[in-house]
Formats: structure tokens, sequence, C-alpha cells
């Protein structure tokens, strides 16, 4: 899988577990590719951490989809399907539930550039972080389902499961 060839697909989706590296893959394979990088948490969330009406969501969705290339980070269960039908790539991001919270963590009260300026991830030992830690460990059995669902229900589609952060680091050389 060593330097795979982004650049055949038009249409490409990054999912997986919160602190699994999709955004930060998300905008390496933008620099390689040029394509609009669409990061759901950045479109979705409102300040004090609302979350825009799912009608809302689907509407900015379809907008993203509608366009000839692109790359859209992100899950959102609700709506996946609306990424994963038209998709060319999907890049599940199915990495350990504990190096997903240490990537959470590493995060912790720092600004960042997939989620609007407005808002920054809690502080560590915040109740809001320990909920969010309590999501990603329970990843594997809630959200992962879905992912397995859509993938056999649409075999066609070109999909790399990638379970290491060397398999992601090969990916992009």
């Amino acid at each position: 899988m060593r330097g795979f060839d982004f650049a055949k697909y038009k249409r490409i989706i990054l999912i997986g577990s919160p602190g699994s590296g999709k955004s930060w893959l998300s905008k390496r394979i933008a620099e390689i590719t040029g394509f609009p990088l669409y990061h759901l948490d950045k479109e979705y969330w409102q300040p004090d951490w609302v979350l825009l009406p799912r009608a809302e969501r689907i509407v900015r969705e379809q907008e993203f989809i509608s366009g000839e290339k692109w790359i859209i980070d992100g899950n959102y269960n609700g709506t996946m399907e609306l990424r994963f039908a038209p998709a060319d790539l999907v890049i599940f991001l199915d990495i350990s539930r504990l190096i997903c919270l240490l990537g959470a963590a590493g995060r912790t009260g720092k600004k960042r550039s997939d989620l609007p300026d407005y808002l920054k991830e809690p502080p560590i030992f915040n109740g809001e972080f320990l909920k969010f830690c309590k999501y990603i460990w329970e990843f594997p059995k809630t959200d992962r389902n879905t992912i397995i669902n859509l993938r056999e229900k649409y075999p066609e589609k070109e999909f790399l499961h990638i379970k290491s952060r060397r398999e992601v680091r090969n990916l992009i050389k």
C-alpha cells in the first residue's frame, strides 16, 4: 500500500473513531490531490458545542457531494450513507481504542483547524472530555457496525481498511 495513488479517485471519504487521525490524513490527501476538503466537525458544530440540526446537515452534505471532486472527513452515522454511496474511495481508520484515546488526549484544550474558530477541545479532565473518551472506547461496539454494514451494502467501493498508524504513514509516502 506504499505510496497510494489518490489522484485516480475523485470522491474520497475518511471515517473512523475520533482520535484515529482522519483529519490529519485528510489534510495530507488534500495537499496531494488539491481537492476541496470538508471537515464535518467544522461544518456541523455551532457555538457551545451545539450540533447543527440533522435536516441542515443533510442539505450541507448534499452540497458537498454534488461537487465533482471532494474529500470529506467525519463519521456522523445518521448521514454516513449520503457520503458513502457516491464515494470512489472509502478510507476506514480502524485504529486501536487506546491509540485513539491518546490521540484525543493529545489535542485537548488546543485550537484545531478541523473545528470552527469559536471552538476548541475541552480540557482533559473536563466531564465533556470524559464522555468523549467513553464514546471513543465504545466506538468499535457501536459506530463500527455502521461502517461494516455500509461496506457490505456497497461492495464495489474501493475500501481501505487501515489498522495502524504505520499503515497511515505508508499510505501517503
